[in-house]
C-alpha cells in the first residue's frame, strides 16, 4: 500500500496511519537483523546457501511485524526512534516501566531476533509447502522456489534446518541475556513450537493435502485455515504480547484481534488466487482451482468471501479498541491483511 492506511470505524485508531513507512521500516530492521544472523552463522556450504536464498526472499514480513505491533501495543517505548537513526535502534523510551527493561539496545535487538526465529519457521514452511510432494510450485516471493533453484533433498534439509535454527535462536545466550525473566523465553519457544507443529501448522497442511478432490463445509474450511494460516499468525501476536509484558487480560483481546485476522488473512489469499495479479504476488495464480481445492470463493462466492474478510477483520479492531491509539500499527494491519496485493 502506496498511501497511509486509514483506521476503520471500529477502531478507535488515529484516522490515518502512515503503513507504507511503517512497513519499510519494520522491514529494513527484520531483514538487517536476519542478514546479521546469516553472517555470524552461515558458511558457504550448499544447505547455508539455500537456507539464505529463501529466507532472504523479498517477502511481506508480516508475522515478525505483527509480533512487533504487539510488543509496542503494550509497551510504546519499546519501539525505537528509526527516523533519527535506523541502523542503531535508538530508543525513544524512558525504561519507567519495570516488567522488562525496554529502553536498552540490546533488549530492541533481542526482541527483533524473536521476531525473527518466527519468519525462519514461515520459510521453512514455504519450502515444504512448495515441494512436489505437496503444492510443487516453482515460484515463491518472485524467485523460483527452492527445490527448483537447488534441488529437492537440499530443499528439504534448508527447510529442516531454518526450523531447528529458529529455536537455537530462541535458546541463544544472547537473548537469555536481554530477557531478565526467563520463564517468558520458555513460554515464547511453547508458543512457537505448539504453533507449528502437529497441533497447529502441519496438521493444517495435512487437512489441506486430504483435502483436495473434496469439497470441505465452509466449517471444516476454516478449521483448517486457523490450523495451517492462523496458528502462527496467532502465535506471532502473542509472542509480541508477552515480550511487551501484557497483562492476561491485553493477552486476551490480542488473541482475538489475532484469531480474526488469521482467516482473513486466508480469505484474502483465496481471492488473490482467483484475481490477483502474478507478477505483484511473485507466485502463481488460480492454482487453487488446479488442484481442485476448496476455497472460500469456491464455497461461498467471491463477492461473499470479500465481505466475510471485511466482517473478520472489523471484529479483529473491536477486539483492540482498549488500546486506543497505541494499536494503530495493529489496526492498520488488518486492513492490511485484506487489502494487500500480495
Amino acid at each position: 500500500m502506496s498511501t497511509p492506511c486509514s483506521t476503520s470505524s471500529g477502531s478507535s485508531g488515529s484516522l490515518s496511519f502512515d503503513l507504507s513507512s511503517y512497513l519499510a521500516d519494520q522491514r529494513h530492521i527484520i531483514n538487517t537483523t536476519l542478514a546479521g544472523i546469516i553472517k555470524r552463522e552461515f558458511d558457504d556450504s550448499r544447505l547455508c546457501r539455500a537456507m539464505s536464498y529463501s529466507l532472504m526472499a523479498p517477502g511481506k514480513r508480516l508475522r515478525p511485524i505483527l509480533c512487533l505491533a504487539a510488543a509496542e501495543t503494550v509497551r510504546p517505548d519499546i519501539r525505537p526512534d528509526i527516523r533519527s537513526d535506523i541502523g542503531s535502534f535508538h530508543h525513544l523510551g524512558t525504561g519507567a516501566d519495570d516488567r522488562i527493561p525496554a529502553a536498552s539496545s540490546p533488549f530492541h535487538d533481542a526482541m527483533v531476533t524473536a521476531a525473527c526465529a518466527i519468519e525462519m519457521v514461515h520459510t521453512y514452511s514455504l519450502i515444504h509447502d512448495d515441494l512436489p510432494a505437496m503444492d510443487n510450485d516453482r515460484l515463491r516471493r518472485g524467485q523460483p522456489t527452492c527445490h527448483v533453484k537447488f534441488d529437492e533433498a537440499t530443499a528439504i534439509l534448508a527447510g529442516d534446518a531454518l526450523l531447528t535454527l529458529a529455536f537455537e535462536t530462541l535458546s541463544s545466550q544472547r537473548l537469555r541475556d536481554a530477557f531478565p525473566q526467563t520463564d517468558v523465553l520458555l513460554r515464547i519457544t511453547g508458543i512457537l513450537s505448539c504453533a507449528a507443529g502437529y497441533k497447529g501448522m502441519i496438521e493444517g497442511q495435512m487437512q489441506d493435502m486430504i483435502a483436495e478432490g473434496k469439497t470441505l463445509d465452509i466449517e471444516s474450511l476454516k478449521r483448517m485455515h486457523n490450523l495451517k494460516t492462523g496458528a502462527l499468525i496467532s502465535a506471532s501476536v502473542t509472542i509480541g504480547a508477552l515480550i511487551g509484558g501484557a497483562t492476561p487480560d491485553q493477552i486476551r483481546h490480542l488473541n482475538t484481534y489475532a484469531r480474526h485476522i488469521g482467516l482473513a488473512f486466508q480469505v484474502a489469499d483465496d481471492i488473490l488466487n482467483v484475481e490477483g495479479n502474478p507478477d505483484m504476488m511473485g507466485k502463481s495464480v488460480r492454482t487453487d482451482r488446479d488442484r481442485n481445492k476448496s476455497t472460500f470463493p469456491g464455497i461461498i462466492g467471491l463477492d461473499h468471501s470479500k465481505r466475510f474478510a471485511a466482517e473478520l477483520v472489523n471484529n479483529a479492531l473491536q477486539a483492540i479498541k482498549i488500546f486506543g491509539t497505541k494499536a494503530d500499527a495493529l489496526s492498520a494491519l488488518a486492513s492490511y491483511v485484506i487489502y494487500r496485493k500480495r
